[in-house]
């Protein structure tokens, strides 16, 4: 459509205050707006001021004013907890694994009507320092001490704007209609990213947490120091993967879902949470019984039919089918099951662990993270 042809339309009509806001908005964001039916000599008693934009405009105009929250900017990054709606949590670096995990989370707030939270976090260098430093020195180090000092330091003020870069791509995300439109906010912390997550979901307990993480050739080279091992390991809330070769943007792409279960009232646990995740669509689930030392001896079939029997009345959606894998196979049955594209989720019951049990003895979570590029969910039981 030529300029000459992109006729001005009539967007909305406002009382003038509402008008001149929402024109500072929309003009924020690319919008041409003009008003008429102002009464320049009073405009403030004018019954109406009509808002009138290019044609070609208004479907980025209509995402705006559909959700002015979002695209007025903020001067402070700290959330409304008081808030009734569910938070997501999605922890980002700025990578595009990141972006990623953001635009399945997006989908997923946006079917539950939750909001998202993005942190981010900084190690300041005389962190690393500090202890050596007191060890060789009485002398005092520049660590920050205080809340105040921390946000005057360079580091902070560097990853605050990055993060308001970031923030940006999303606001433009979604009013190119590329995202759904979700409330939003993002934090920046000091302290080692795996610390910062834990942290924030002990205290805020969100109802999810999304990471992205990186392809399988290079997790294997990172087998130590993952954060979103750590995290799998310690955090007592959902969490949900996405390794960054995933095309998996939306719930509704989820068809075929391997659960591990031990045939006891932890699977109810987990499925309870696979169901609250992605409710009544239809869904192909593949009950898996570890079998081995240390684990359960294989279910009989009596078991089996049972469990099968109350899957199927309780979640009647769900196609459900069972097998029993041993323990030493277990990570050659998934690759198996990923390279027929025969999953698309895996589901793993999460147990807290100690510190030692955790470091000698990871969990099956850690172990698949590293293991197989298939988006992941761990749900604490």
């Amino acid at each position: 459509m030529t300029l000459e042809n992109d006729r001005l339309i009539t967007v909305a009509i406002h009382t003038y205050d509402k008008a001149i806001e929402l024109k500072s908005i929309l003009e924020r964001e690319g919008v041409a707006v003009v008003l008429q039916n102002v009464n320049l000599s009073t405009p403030t008693v004018s019954p109406g001021v009509r808002m009138r934009i290019h044609e070609s405009d208004l479907p980025q105009a209509l995402r705006i004013i559909e959700n002015t929250e979002i695209f007025v900017p903020t001067t402070s990054f700290t959330s409304d907890t008081t808030s009734s709606a569910t938070t997501i949590l999605v922890p980002v670096d700025f990578s595009s694994h990141s972006m990623n995990a953001c635009r399945l989370a997006f989908n997923i707030a946006s079917r539950h009507s939750s909001r998202i939270i993005f942190l981010h976090s900084f190690v300041p260098p005389e962190r690393f320092n500090l202890q050596l430093s007191a060890s060789l020195s009485f002398t005092s180090t520049s660590v920050p001490t205080d809340k105040e000092e921390l946000i005057d330091s360079e580091l902070y003020r560097n990853a605050k704007r990055a993060l308001d870069e970031f923030l940006s791509k999303i606001r433009q995300l979604i009013k190119n209609g590329e995202l759904p439109p979700v409330s939003f906010t993002g934090e920046v912390v000091a302290g080692v990213p795996e610390d910062a997550i834990l942290d924030f979901s002990k205290n805020r307990k969100p109802t999810l947490i999304v990471m992205g993480t990186r392809g399988i050739l290079t997790k294997e080279r990172e087998l130590i120091g993952s954060v979103t091992a750590e995290v799998l390991d310690s955090c007592r809330q959902p969490v949900l993967t996405l390794p960054s070769d995933s095309s998996l943007s939306s719930l509704d792409n989820i068809k075929d879902v391997v659960l591990l279960c031990d045939l006891d009232q932890n699977d109810m646990l987990a499925l309870e949470g696979l169901s609250r995740l992605v409710g009544n669509q239809q869904l192909s689930i593949h009950l898996i019984q570890l079998t081995g030392r240390r684990l359960h001896e294989a279910a009989s079939k009596v078991e089996i039919d049972m469990m099968l029997q109350y899957c199927r009345s309780h979640y009647p959606t769900y196609d459900f089918s069972m097998d029993t894998v041993e323990m030493t196979h277990a990570l050659e049955y998934f690759k198996h099951l990923e390279a027929n594209n025969q999953v698309s989720l895996i589901v793993v019951p999460s147990r807290k662990k100690t510190l030692l049990s955790r470091l000698f003895n990871p969990s099956l979570a850690h172990k698949l993270l590293f293991r197989a590029d298939v988006p992941l969910m761990a749900i604490p039981v």
